[in-house]
């Protein structure tokens, strides 16, 4: 399949959605480039998803299925086929918002905020297994669109499960990146996450979808529901998100 990305012009203004046609079709690269933004190169990308293919952990499903974590946007619009899903929890590693966002959840003026993984803690979220003959084309979607510009490192966790424990594949914050946030202040996270808006909407959606799933799925976060508290009050009222 090919998913290099063509040279069409782009609307630089108009809202997207982040579905698996617009990864694919290159949609997310060509617009982070029309902003300035510096993304990685199909060859950084691929180097990337080569590396840590090769640091597959020996206690890895050895059948070649492949599992990832997500904890944000992944449980609500994974935007890849999987073959199963279970809910999980990662030890080592909490959810924050720590990642600057100038385009999709936000703009060069007024940057919005996404979830990261952060040592300490714990994260609850979702494990998503893809099938050996599904593992090089999805995870060329899944570098595409979380990979855009290297500000995640790719890393191996253990994923408690019901059913037993997985070896995943998630997204850490890399804090040499100039997109990482540092630990905010609550304060100034609920400012951003209720003002920002971007070509993918606005923050607040992020957040409500995220906080959302989770209490769907069982998995409350009381940072989250918290965070979305203090948002609607700041707001005057709760947000439509639907």
């Amino acid at each position: 399949m090919d998913l290099t990305p063509t040279h069409q012009p782009i609307d630089t203004h108009q809202p997207i959605e982040l579905t698996r046609e617009t990864i694919q079709a290159g949609t997310v690269i060509k617009l982070a480039s029309a902003h300035g933004m510096r993304v990685l190169t199909d060859e950084e990308r691929a180097t990337s998803i080569a590396e840590t293919l090769a640091a597959r952990p020996k206690s890895a499903d050895p059948s070649g299925d492949l599992w990832l974590f997500g904890y944000g946007s992944l449980i609500w619009n994974p935007a890849f086929h999987f073959a199963e899903q279970r809910k999980g929890r990662v030890h080592g590693w909490h959810r924050r918002f720590c990642l600057w966002t100038p385009l999709g959840r936000g703009s060069p003026e007024q940057p919005g905020l996404v979830l990261a993984l952060e040592r300490g803690g714990a994260c609850t979220g979702m494990a998503f297994r893809l099938a050996a003959e599904q593992v090089a084309c999805e995870l060329d979607i899944l570098w595409r669109r979380e990979m855009l510009s290297g500000a995640y490192k790719p890393r191996w966790v253990k994923v408690t499960t019901a059913d037993g424990p997985v070896d995943a594949v998630t997204f850490t914050i890399d804090p040499a990146n100039p997109r990482y946030a540092g630990r905010l202040a609550e304060d100034e996270i609920v400012r951003v996450v209720a003002t920002a808006v971007g070509r993918l909407g606005p923050c607040t959606d992020y957040l409500f979808k995220t906080t959302q799933a989770l209490a769907e799925l069982g998995l409350e976060d009381r940072t989250l529901q918290r965070l979305k508290r203090r948002v609607e009050v700041l707001l005057g009222g709760k947000v439509d998100c639907s």
